[in-house]
């Protein structure tokens, strides 16, 4: 596969866009989540889907390192396991935009995109780590952190799904043209 000088300056516009958000993680996921989802959802669109893979493995760790996480330093499992979450999302929009390209195709791989994504980081993060791994002084936390590795992601996955879909219509159109 080769890689274009348009895909890779894609890639890096949405990484920039997905770390200025992260800045603003402490004053709500509400808005950080949905701008990191759409900019995944978009870069496997534009870039294919290893530019959508690529942020998805790197967001979370510039997440971490400019947020500093108090339940990933605690449980260092859960990186790999939002990774995944992020991945899952990428490749359920990429393969169902494959399968049926178009409009639909898109709702239909953001739809289960990110209901697969919830699904599986709530299981794996909020149903398996978190209790199993939680550290004692942290325990009165639990249900807020559960719910944060569940319901929040399939909010905030679905939020930025909106948001993918409403900048796709025209980018897309720019895309074409050039």
């Amino acid at each position: 596969m080769k890689v274009t000088t348009k895909q890779i300056t894609m890639t890096a516009a949405l990484l920039a866009i997905c770390i200025v958000s992260q800045f603003l993680k402490n004053t709500s996921v509400y808005i950080t989540g949905p701008i990191i989802n759409a900019c995944l959802i978009l870069a496997g669109m534009s870039g294919g889907m290893v530019s959508g893979l690529l942020l998805a493995v790197i967001t979370p760790v510039t997440s971490f390192f400019i947020t500093g996480s108090p339940i990933i330093a605690a449980i260092p499992a859960i990186m790999p396991c939002i990774m995944a979450g992020n991945a899952i999302l990428v490749i359920g929009v990429c393969l169902a935009v494959q399968k049926k390209p178009g409009q639909v195709g898109m709702v239909i791989g953001m739809t289960a995109g990110s209901l697969v994504k919830a699904v599986f980081m709530g299981v794996v993060i909020s149903m398996m780590l978190i209790p199993m791994l939680l550290p004692e002084k942290m325990q009165p936390k639990m249900a807020v952190f559960q719910t944060t590795f569940s319901v929040t992601q399939l909010i905030t996955a679905l939020i930025g799904s909106v948001l993918a879909y409403i900048i796709w219509i025209p980018l897309q159109k720019v895309m074409k043209e050039q």
